[in-house]
C-alpha cells in the first residue's frame, strides 16, 4: 500500500457560480483528487447536485473524481454517476441494505468502490466486505453541511480500521473539519486521503492551502 498522502478538495465549499473554474484552480494548485459531495435532502439534510453537474465539470480536469454519494436509496444512482465520469464511487453503509451487492455493481462498472461510515456507525459493519473495497471514508463530522467542527471521537475508529485493513490495498479517507490543525492527528491514526473543503476553498491561495496540509502531515505517515 502506498504511503503517500492524497489531498482531495471538496467542491461543496467552492463557488458554485464558477464551478468549472474552481475545479481547474484546485487542479493547478496541486490537488490529487476532486471530491464530489452528493446530497439528496433525504439521507442527509441538504441537497447539492446530480450527475449532470459531474458530467459538466468532467472535462475541466484529468484528476480522479472522488464521488461521495450521501443518498438513499443509492443503487439506482450508481450507474448515472459512473457514466458521468466518477472514478471512485463511495456509498454509505447506512444507506445500503445489501452493501456487498452495491459494491459489486460499482466494480462491475470499472470504478473503484468505497464505503463511508457516519460518526455513530461502528467499523465492524464492513468486516465482511473488505475484499470488495478500495476506499473507506470515515466521516469526522455528521454529514450534510460543510464547515463543521472535527469530531475527535473518530480517531479511535480510524486506528481500528487501519488494523482491519491489514495490508490490503485500501485507502483510508477522512472528511469533515480537516485543517492543518486537525490533519496531523488523523494521519497519525492511519488516514492517507484528506478531504478538505473550507480549508482550501476558503483560502486566498489554494496552492498554499494544499501545501499547508501536506506540510503538517508527512512525518506522521507510517513508512
Amino acid at each position: 500500500m502506498p504511503n503517500d498522502l492524497l489531498i482531495a478538495p471538496s467542491i461543496l465549499a467552492a463557488d458554485f457560480a464558477r464551478l468549472g473554474d474552481e475545479v481547474e484552480a484546485v487542479d493547478r494548485a496541486g490537488a490529487d483528487w476532486v471530491h464530489l459531495d452528493v446530497m439528496d435532502g433525504h439521507f442527509v439534510p441538504n441537497i447539492t447536485f446530480g450527475p449532470q453537474v459531474v458530467r459538466a465539470i468532467r472535462g475541466r480536469t484529468a484528476k480522479p473524481f472522488d464521488c461521495h454519494l450521501m443518498i438513499e436509496p443509492v443503487d439506482p444512482f450508481i450507474v448515472p454517476f459512473a457514466e458521468a465520469g466518477s472514478d471512485l464511487i463511495t456509498v454509505h453503509a447506512e444507506a445500503c441494505p445489501h452493501l456487498d451487492r452495491s459494491l459489486q455493481l460499482i466494480r462491475s462498472l470499472g470504478k473503484r468502490a468505497g464505503v463511508s461510515l457516519n460518526p455513530a456507525t461502528p467499523e465492524t459493519v464492513i468486516e465482511y466486505v473488505l475484499d470488495q473495497i478500495d476506499l473507506i471514508l470515515v466521516m469526522t463530522v455528521n454529514p450534510g453541511f460543510g464547515g463543521q467542527a472535527f469530531l475527535p471521537s473518530q480517531l479511535e475508529k480510524l486506528r481500528r480500521l487501519k488494523a482491519m485493513i491489514a495490508g490490503r490495498p485500501i485507502r483510508l479517507e477522512v472528511d469533515g473539519g480537516i485543517t492543518p490543525e486537525t490533519e496531523g492527528a488523523v494521519v497519525s491514526a492511519g488516514a492517507d486521503v484528506l478531504v478538505a473543503g473550507s480549508a482550501i476553498f476558503g483560502a486566498a491561495d489554494y496552492a498554499e492551502a494544499i501545501r499547508a496540509l501536506r506540510r503538517h502531515a508527512p512525518d506522521a505517515i507510517d513508512v
